[in-house]
């Protein structure tokens, strides 16, 4: 990109959880949690450093999502240790999944020119997740 030197958008795929941590006492939501906002540091340094080159860098952050990481085995069996009682893993709005457009809607948003001047944000795409 800075070699074109036409600018450009990265968007880096975090997660609500690297807006806000789901408080569990096992090690690998804790290490999700810790990754995901790694990323928005990461996604700092960049859109500090590539501005000059007109490249704008975001990351987003998605509540559930009906993709593979969801729908599967393992997610089913936690909802049945929990009894469906996940209330943590809530979103405000009454939705409980995202579908992969609503996703892509917000992405294919933030890479337009309608966000030209969009850089250094952590866009949740969260039903109010991160709120409750």
């Amino acid at each position: 990109m800075i070699a074109a030197g036409n600018g450009g958008s990265i968007v880096i795929t975090s997660s609500s959880a690297g807006i806000k941590g789901t408080g569990s006492d096992k090690a690998g939501p804790m290490a999700y949690t810790a990754a995901k906002r790694g990323l928005v540091g990461l996604m700092q340094v960049l859109a500090n450093d590539l501005a000059k080159h007109w490249i704008r860098v975001n990351t987003i952050h998605p509540t559930g999502v009906a993709t593979g990481m969801t729908m599967n085995a393992a997610m089913q069996a936690l909802m049945a240790q929990s009894g469906g009682d996940l209330s943590a893993m809530q979103n405000a709005l009454p939705i409980p999944i995202l579908q992969p457009e609503d996703i892509a809607n917000a992405v294919a948003w933030l890479v337009s020119d309608e966000a030209k001047y969009v850089t250094g944000i952590a866009l949740p795409i969260d039903a109010g997740f991160c709120v409750r």
